[in-house]
């Protein structure tokens, strides 16, 4: 019997409002309700489905809700589980957007933002210390990490370049491996109906906007729509390729408030990957006030959560097949590794601009002014390792708390 729409949409409404904590929390959450609680996968087709999302570009949580519905319903499921995992903080990010835009330049709540930025280093840095254990398995894979984190720190390689370069090595140098042959889909997909129909509906608006001649526009949907085709390892993984392209390449925001995007994002429920939503109100802000804000956001939000979509649904009846190639999961494996050395230069390039107050670009990396170091910043990442790392306390509260830490401070000084 099939799981009435109504159900679905109860339980990923739930998901949805509750899913604090990035994309571990948010898949151990999921992980309670759709197997524990309700019983509508199984162990094993739980975590297939994860597998099958960690292949994919984007926001593997969001990906994997939207699966599960699919697996219940269909279509129609898998749009109500997709949607109600990112449509909440999406809201939520929008308000915090239009309020960063109108007082974010106010001395206090830029003291309230030294603690967040605080936060944020020692949060990259956990993900980082996470992943690493499970990606870095062999010698190749910490030369991959290494590599990664060389090309992007010092040369500045495209983050692009680098996970095709480790795809296509984790590609080439798997092992295939004799056995049974790769079970056929277990429903009669229509793949290229379904490529058509949701390829259509994610560039259609890049091609309107392109003929209409709106160049700002253009170029912000343009840049978030090649965004979603390289986003694996998740939110962290891309951040360094994003802060570099809104940043220095197009000019849309400057490293302060991309910092401040990802501390916002932090705290709200929904994939991580909704700064992409917050970096483009600004850039929008920035071009033509709150108007253009308001649409550049919608414009980056459709065109980073539809190609999800395209991607689960053209690939689930895939699912069983496409994880039985083991050239594919080299690919992947090479790909998480090479993530973790692009984290690492998040990691660094994110303490670099708490800790030091003059960072600019040199031949071979950022080049720091000692004489800029901020003694006070440096001990409020000490604070947030603390509350994070020692004593575990929640992200939420330990977001709040240095807010109000480092705004108590300022108020006091």
């Amino acid at each position: 019997m099939d799981t009435p729409l109504s159900q679905i949409f109860a339980t990923f409404a739930r998901i949805g409002l509750i899913s604090f904590g990035g994309p571990a929390a948010q898949i151990s959450l999921m992980h309670a309700e759709l197997v524990e609680r309700h019983k509508w996968l199984t162990e094993q087709q739980f975590l297939q489905a994860l597998s099958f999302c960690m292949l994919l570009p984007g926001p593997e949580a969001m990906q994997l809700a939207t699966y599960a519905g699919w697996k219940l319903r269909g279509v129609p499921g898998g749009l109500i589980a997709g949607l109600l995992f990112v449509l909440p903080g999406a809201a939520v990010i929008m308000g915090l957007a239009f309020g960063y835009a109108f007082f974010g330049d106010l001395p206090l709540v830029q003291s309230l933002f030294a603690g967040i930025k605080a936060a944020v280093v020692v949060v990259v840095l956990r993900a980082l210390w996470r992943l690493s254990h499970k990606a870095l398995a062999a010698l190749s894979s910490w030369v991959l990490a290494g590599l990664a984190f060389a090309a992007l720190f010092f040369l500045s390689v495209p983050f692009p370049l680098i996970i095709a370069a480790a795809a296509l090595w984790g590609f080439l140098t798997a092992r295939e491996t004799a056995g049974a042959p790769a079970p056929a889909p277990q429903r009669r997909p229509r793949t290229l109906a379904t490529i058509g129909v949701w390829g259509t509906l994610w560039l259609a608006p890049l091609a309107l906007l392109w003929l209409s001649g709106a160049g700002f526009l253009t170029e912000l949907a343009l840049f978030f729509s090649q965004l979603a085709v390289v986003t694996f390892g998740g939110a962290y993984a891309v951040l360094a390729y994003m802060t570099q392209a809104a940043v220095e390449t197009h000019g849309w925001l400057t490293t302060a408030q991309m910092i401040d995007a990802l501390g916002l994002a932090e705290t709200t429920p929904g994939p991580l990957i909704l700064v992409t939503q917050f970096v483009g109100f600004l850039a929008g802000f920035a071009e033509g006030g709150t108007g253009l804000a308001t649409v550049a956001a919608l414009l980056t939000l459709w065109v980073t959560f539809t190609p999800c979509f395209l991607w689960i649904f053209a690939g689930a009846p895939y699912l069983e097949t496409l994880l039985a190639r083991p050239r594919l999961n080299g690919a992947f494996a090479a790909i998480s590794a090479s993530v973790v050395g692009v984290i690492l230069n998040l990691s660094v390039w994110f303490a670099l601009h708490v800790i030091f107050a003059d960072v600019s670009p040199a031949r071979f990396g950022p080049a720091v002014s000692l004489a800029s170091l901020q003694p006070g910043n440096l001990a409020l990442i000490a604070l947030a390792a603390v509350l994070l790392l020692a004593l575990r306390l929640p992200l939420i509260a330990v977001l709040a708390l240095m807010a109000a830490i480092a705004g108590g401070a300022e108020f006091l000084v």
